[in-house]
């Protein structure tokens, strides 16, 4: 990389970087760094998470939201870390490229309650399918990575996390290992989609078969989409679901789902909002949640793809193209927490300067109500110098010297 293929470091060339800071003599140690320095990423993976318990805690009742989710359709490249070129099917205008560079990554956030909800991204890893997977890496499937995070979260939380994922990852090996934890450990619950076609069962009763071994479920139930059949009876309620309060109506059966097992209980609910053709199939293994908690918990994981969006957007997520390992994950992490920390600012801007007081409504959206991230960064862009000053002057400042400094490749900054 640097100076051989032209480093990207969040989608600019370092050259004019370093020169517009005025730090042009420190060239060749940034350029090091940026290609082979690293850091703790699980530790600042689990600073972030404090951060966000102490700025803005996620709490829905007495649980705490986790989302799950990835960027889909993105693959990786077995010669090349991070990159790759897929064919975009959405892409119908003729001005437009048909493949697109980008990155496939795995990202878990904390759900924060509110009009509207708000998702704070604190831990990511970059997926690779195992026939792709660069010489020397080891590989992690999705759902390894998932219930790894789903525990990290869990030692720092200090209420019960509730993992809010889609249907691509309401697989055995997430949910199961949350609903029978180890020693020393908590239950993770799970929300997800259901399938239409889901197998449910009654619970196991003592009865044996006269012939043959004990059944391991009990009598099958009729499957979501035929819940007509279902001895339960409609119910109403509102909730917070995309952008708005809206009235809805449920039909919740308590009973067992071949993914989670014959041991653990499930509550499945039929969920049907005005303005869907289609009703919701949503499974809890949290039997406290109310549909109400239910419906507008798995509502607000729309706000993770909003961050799939704003990403690259505005931080460039699928510019950092890399010939090596650390920049790919070194970057993204930076960007995650990044985005993380802008959402969590207006909050501290209108605690501290009082709502709408730093951002103005435009005259088209007079019934706008919060700040965007559009309006953060004019707030920056106006304060660009003292921002390019405080940068200079945090270089300028002498660190004290408590072992080897941050360095690349094994060599430290003395070397």
């Amino acid at each position: 990389m640097g100076h051989r293929y032209g480093l990207v470091l969040g989608g600019a060339h370092l050259a004019p970087i370093v020169t517009a800071l005025g730090l042009a003599s420190r060239w060749r140690a940034l350029e090091h760094f940026a290609e082979y320095g690293a850091w703790d990423r699980p530790a600042v993976e689990r600073a972030t998470l404090r951060l966000i318990a102490r700025e803005r805690p996620a709490r829905w009742g007495g649980d705490h939201p986790v989302a799950l989710d990835d960027t889909k359709r993105h693959r990786t490249s077995a010669k090349v870390w991070g990159t790759c070129t897929f064919q975009e099917a959405s892409a119908r205008s003729p001005n437009r490229a048909e493949t697109v560079r980008a990155h496939n990554w795995v990202v878990l956030g904390d759900l924060v309650p509110g009009t509207p909800w708000m998702s704070l991204p604190h831990a990511a890893r970059l997926y690779c399918r195992q026939s792709q997977l660069p010489t020397g890496e080891t590989f992690h499937t999705k759902t390894a990575w998932a219930v790894e995070w789903l525990r990290q979260a869990d030692a720092e939380s200090s209420a019960p996390i509730v993992g809010v994922c889609d249907g691509a990852d309401a697989v055995a090996t997430v949910v199961e290992p949350g609903g029978h934890p180890g020693p020393g450990q908590r239950r993770i619950e799970s929300l997800t989609r259901l399938r239409v076609d889901a197998r449910l069962y009654q619970p196991v009763t003592s009865r044996t078969r006269p012939k043959g071994r004990r059944p391991k479920g009990g009598d099958r139930l009729a499957a979501p989409q035929h819940h007509v059949y279902w001895s339960t009876s409609w119910r109403t309620g509102r909730a917070w679901v995309y952008g708005r309060r809206r009235a809805f109506r449920s039909k919740p059966l308590r009973c067992r789902w071949s993914v989670s097992g014959p041991p653990l209980p499930v509550h499945v609910f039929v969920v049907e909002v005005p303005g869907y053709r289609e009703p919701w199939f949503l499974v809890t293994t949290a039997l406290d949640l109310s549909a109400t908690k239910v419906v507008a918990v798995f509502a607000a994981r729309v706000r993770q793809e909003d961050g799939f969006r704003d990403h690259p957007q505005r931080l460039g997520m699928e510019a950092c193209r890399a010939w090596t390992k650390e920049p790919v994950l070194r970057t993204f992490q930076v960007q995650m927490v990044a985005l993380t920390l802008l959402r969590l600012l207006p909050c501290r801007l209108d605690q501290t300067r009082g709502v709408g007081s730093w951002w103005h409504k435009p005259e088209w959206y007079a019934q706008k109500r919060h700040a965007s991230l559009r309006d953060l960064c004019r707030l920056f862009w106006r304060h660009r110098t003292v921002c390019s000053q405080l940068l200079v002057a945090l270089e300028e400042t002498e660190k004290p010297c408590h072992g080897p400094a941050l360095h690349g490749n094994g060599v430290s900054r003395a070397a």
